[in-house]
């Protein structure tokens, strides 16, 4: 990236670096825990208040530099900066420290976006589709942004930060920042031009080009108020003992709509047997990759290579698949059901850990049908007194319902299920190994059933 700073933002940001170096490994959505920050580049740096006010507030792109730096360049994040003389108590959580010298000594520096005024200053340049340096805030013509909505911070962990603005719109500010075109957006939009309900439409966005390269840096959708959040929904009916068969066959409705409106937006694809053997290929490496990660998986490697061995079989003979966009990252918390009972599907930026233009490539649908059906597995398993058949009920109806729209049950190629389901787990096994040791037993039982030749 071409650095878009002057030397008094460098000088401030230099004044920032040792409380930064401290603050950003704590954020949950820092992608470099375990390994020691060595240093920041900053990108861009934008004030979007006048400065000697009670509030400095700055836009900040900035580099993080950690090892092993030879081989990577440096992920770059996306701050909102605050600086007051003092923070009031209900800002605590947002604090990233005291400033000991430089422009902003003896003011104390924040997280901005837990602010309500820097928050609303951020929604009132989108309303008013203003430039500010190299930010560009851009909004659909169409779509109006009422004033003065009151914005507030969602606590909720992630490993990107929202904001909803008066119960109308929710804005997501991506804190990993990587150029090229952002799914999250793209999709969205492409189904709006469908008319497909079931994903609330892109209102306005953030955008800046640096390098001669496009940047996706927010994204403001509106806001279901009421929603209850899947994953939420099912613990809970878990909790009552209730049945949650009709909630995943409604589900499964819905992610047909959505796929079913991808296929019309966008283009697909034939995959054959020059097309398959890069996807088993991808899928053998990740294996033997998490085999060395994670020990407990050698018992099960020679069966779980078998799923991905048989899909490479059928495409040898002959056997072809459609390839489209699909949501990528599919799960009952990328799910959100209304007080009317309809679902919708957000959160279309796919696995943060793969490359943009990886999680742009056509896929199978049964990539998005796999990762919902592992995430019935992991609410089953998350509540204590789940029947014994509640997870298997619920794969079932909600294939049943992707069937009652698409027309093509996922079961009845159970191969193709078979390998993306695995592949799923695989990647599970070595998350929580990594990251919720606690959490392995989870993904462990689904390896177990997967390992053998006909899992179900």
């Amino acid at each position: 990236m071409t650095e878009a700073v002057t030397p008094s933002a460098s000088t401030t940001l230099d004044s920032l670096a040792p409380l930064l170096r401290a603050w950003l490994p704590r954020q949950r959505w820092f992608a470099g825990k375990g390994r020691p920050v060595t240093g920041f580049t900053p990108v861009a740096v934008t004030q979007l208040l006048p400065r000697g006010g009670r509030l400095d507030l700055f836009h900040v792109l900035l580099r993080v530099h950690q090892p092993p730096e030879s081989a990577h360049p440096g992920d770059c994040y996306q701050l909102l900066i605050g600086a007051r003389e003092a923070l009031p108590p209900r800002l605590a959580p947002a604090l990233i420290g005291h400033v000991t010298r430089g422009p902003l000594a003896g003011r104390t520096v924040y997280d901005a976006l837990y602010d309500r005024r820097p928050a609303e200053v951020l929604l009132e340049a989108l309303r008013t589709r203003a430039r500010v340096g190299g930010l560009r805030f851009e909004r659909d013509p169409r779509q109006e942004i009422r004033p003065h909505l009151v914005a507030r911070m969602l606590a909720a962990e992630q490993s990107n930060s929202s904001v909803v603005y008066g119960d109308t719109f929710i804005l997501k500010l991506f804190r990993r920042v990587v150029p090229g075109v952002n799914p999250d957006l793209e999709l969205p939009r492409a189904l709006a031009r469908e008319g497909c309900p079931r994903v609330p439409a892109p209102t306005a966005w953030l955008r800046a080009e640096l390098d001669e390269q496009p940047y996706v840096l927010a994204v403001l959708q509106p806001f279901v108020s009421g929603a209850a959040d899947g994953w939420e929904l099912a613990l809970r009916e878990l909790a009552k003992g209730e049945d949650f068969t009709a909630e995943a066959r409604a589900l499964g409705r819905a992610t047909a709509e959505v796929h079913t409106a991808l296929a019309r937006a966008l283009p697909t694809a034939t995959l054959g047997p020059a097309q398959l053997g890069p996807l088993v290929d991808g899928m053998t490496e990740r294996l033997a990759a998490a085999v060395q990660a994670v020990p407990a998986l050698g018992p099960y490697e020679r069966g779980l290579r078998s799923a991905y061995t048989a899909l490479a079989e059928l495409a040898a003979g002959g056997r072809t698949w459609t390839a489209q966009r699909v949501h990528g990252d599919l799960h009952l918390g990328q799910c959100l059901r209304a007080p009317s009972g309809d679902w919708s599907l957000i959160d279309f930026e796919g696995e943060p850990a793969r490359p943009p233009a990886e999680r742009r490539l056509p896929q199978p649908t049964v990539r998005d049908i796999a990762g919902m059906l592992r995430s019935f597995d992991y609410a089953a398993c998350s509540a204590s007194s789940a029947p014994a058949r509640w997870a298997h009920d619920c794969r079932a109806a909600y294939c049943s319902g992707y069937a009652e729209v698409s027309g093509r049950d996922p079961r009845t190629d159970p191969v193709l299920l078979r390998a993306f389901e695995t592949d799923k787990a695989v990647y599970e096994v070595v998350y929580e190994a990594r990251h919720r040791p606690d959490w392995l037993p989870v993904p462990l039982s689904a390896i177990r059933r997967l390992a053998v030749s006909d899992p179900h």
